[in-house]
């Protein structure tokens, strides 16, 4: 038997293995202190307080017991060095606690054209369902399977996520899935239309594929009021929407039928799918349109995985890509994997109009 060695490291590069390998595995306690965060409603209470917030004025607020404040402050050092909370200190050397970016997008209970709060796609990311299928991919990745391959939260559970099934496995999961997912989309489609609205120019007719409430219908249309906006979703969502007097709702499954229009749009709907059901769904979005020519298109807006986005765009891209892989049967794709999933619906060129954040406006032709 050959002895078998391993190249010992430096000195300084094992106390820094031994640094990067704690943050590795504790990064759940980050994910957990948010999830707490959001639960206690922190971000909605400093809101509330004006914008900042010392400890103390956070206990009364939250009405937590004062035995809790040293623990309090811990969980807030955590996360202000998560950027999830930003932090001064006063003159009376006080802690005091200001809303980020990121947590501004967590306050809730405010009524803002432009704010969809992601409470629940934090409470739905790091629910104990989303958590244990995780938990088990050593032993799905050792279980032969026959095809199409049950994403590991399918095989635990027995039903798929964002299924009409799911609410049979846990009510309040397809509750707080469905708020969150809905949160998720419709963020964001304000500064789409502020960054490359000429895509929705000309169009006079647009079906909204997977449009939900018609959160996102109702932006186009105020934006654009010539414009015939229909929106197509599952029965099941369509009877809980709103009444519109322009906005037509439609109750159906894109793998059979899209209402005709000259434009189609899927906003983050295919990153739900396998390729083999985006190419059905995509050539339902080619049979709705008319020709190039007649201005028709497929407007598509989802991530396209890319490094040179930077690291931390990138590595949410990546992150995201391993939520499809644990809770569905999709994937976050690459321009070359689009490229082959639109040559095999049959159109005939693309282009990406604009990369905004971790998400792209894609534009597809017939």
């Amino acid at each position: 038997m050959s002895t078998q060695t391993i190249e010992v490291p430096t000195d300084a590069e094992l106390l820094q293995a031994q640094a990067d390998l704690w943050r590795h595995s504790l990064y759940y306690l980050a994910s957990m202190g948010l999830r707490c965060a959001v639960q206690l409603e922190i971000p909605t209470t400093i809101h509330h307080l004006g914008g900042v917030a010392s400890l103390p004025d956070l206990m009364a607020a939250l009405s937590l017991p004062l035995v809790k404040m040293s623990f309090l402050g811990r969980l807030m050092r955590v996360l202000v060095t998560s950027d999830v909370f930003a932090a001064d200190t006063s003159e009376s050397g006080d802690e005091l606690y200001r809303l980020t970016p990121l947590s501004r997008i967590l306050v809730h209970g405010v009524i803002a054209d432009e704010h969809h709060s992601q409470k629940y796609f934090v409470l739905g990311a790091t629910s104990p369902h989303y958590t244990e299928a995780a938990l088990g991919l050593a032993d799905w990745f050792k279980k032969d399977t026959d095809l199409p391959v049950l994403s590991p939260f399918e095989d635990r559970y027995g039903v798929p996520l964002f299924d009409e099934k799911t609410a049979l496995l846990d009510k309040e999961l397809d509750d707080v899935v469905n708020q969150g997912l809905a949160a998720h989309d419709n963020l964001g489609i304000a500064t789409i239309l502020r960054e490359c609205g000429d895509i929705f120019k000309g169009i006079e007719s647009l079906t909204d594929c997977c449009g939900g409430d018609g959160t996102t219908a109702s932006a186009l249309v105020k934006a654009y009021p010539h414009l015939k906006c229909t929106v197509l979703d599952l029965p099941k969502v369509i009877e809980k929407a709103p009444a519109h007097d322009v906005i037509e709702y439609v109750a159906g499954d894109l793998f059979h039928t899209v209402p005709p229009s000259q434009a189609v749009m899927l906003k983050l709907v295919l990153h739900f799918w396998s390729d083999e059901d985006c190419v059905k769904i995509l050539s339902q979005c080619k049979k709705a349109i008319p020709s190039r020519e007649e201005g028709g298109k497929v407007i598509i807006i989802e991530i396209v995985v890319e490094p040179s986005l930077g690291p931390i765009i990138f590595e949410a891209q990546l992150l995201f890509d391993m939520v499809m892989m644990v809770n569905t049967r999709g994937c976050q794709r690459d321009e070359r994997h689009w490229h082959e999933l639109f040559m095999q619906a049959g159109f005939t060129e693309y282009k990406i109009v604009k990369k905004l954040g971790a998400r792209s406006v894609i534009e597809v032709y017939p």
